[in-house]
């Protein structure tokens, strides 16, 4: 099992100009890890984190996208992974970590935690790319790689609560920092 932080900081590395869509504690991470106008953050739409990065995806087929997405998340909208598996957008990468709790409800477990397999899940609704990462060292080393497959493209990660982030709803809700989003992502 990995800390999630320690996982957004690989990717934070990794990272070039794709445009990161992070939702609930993701986003309060992300902005902190790996701040920048390219970071499309927001809570309070549970479930529709990958919804809303495929439309990124559809509109900026130039523009790699990834998402941020949580496991108690993407249970509220599982018919998106077909959706995004039958539009097929070869820019777009599903993160998905999987801690088997609402995390920002109190900590209570998901349905079918610990039996569910978001990966199969995912294979099922026709992802030609899906990943399971529960050791920091291989998400590491092979992040490069899967960074440049064409899309769409899965990847569990397997994590627990790392370091405290302060949560910032301010920011992630501020009119500022979304027109600062809309002009990076028009010049990008």
């Amino acid at each position: 099992m990995m800390k999630r932080d320690e996982c957004l900081k690989v990717l934070a590395r990794h990272r070039k100009d794709e445009v990161v869509a992070a939702v609930w504690k993701a986003a309060h991470e992300w902005i902190h890890i790996s701040p920048g106008d390219l970071n499309y953050t927001f809570v309070g739409a549970m479930g529709q984190g990958a919804s809303h990065a495929l439309g990124l995806a559809l509109a900026r087929p130039d523009k790699r996208i990834i998402v941020l997405d949580g496991d108690g998340s993407l249970l509220m909208n599982l018919g998106c992974l077909v959706t995004i598996a039958n539009i097929a957008p070869r820019n777009f990468i599903h993160c998905l970590c999987e801690n088997g709790i609402y995390e920002t409800n109190g900590g209570v477990a998901i349905p079918g935690a610990g039996r569910v397999s978001f990966s199969g899940l995912a294979r099922e609704a026709g992802y030609p790319r899906v990943y399971e990462f529960s050791f920091l060292a291989d998400w590491e080393r092979d992040l490069g790689r899967i960074l440049n497959e064409d899309g769409p493209i899965f990847i569990d990660l397997k994590v627990e609560a790392g370091e405290d982030y302060p949560e910032n709803f301010r920011r992630l809700y501020s009119i500022e920092h979304r027109e600062a989003f809309r002009r990076a992502l028009k010049n990008a």
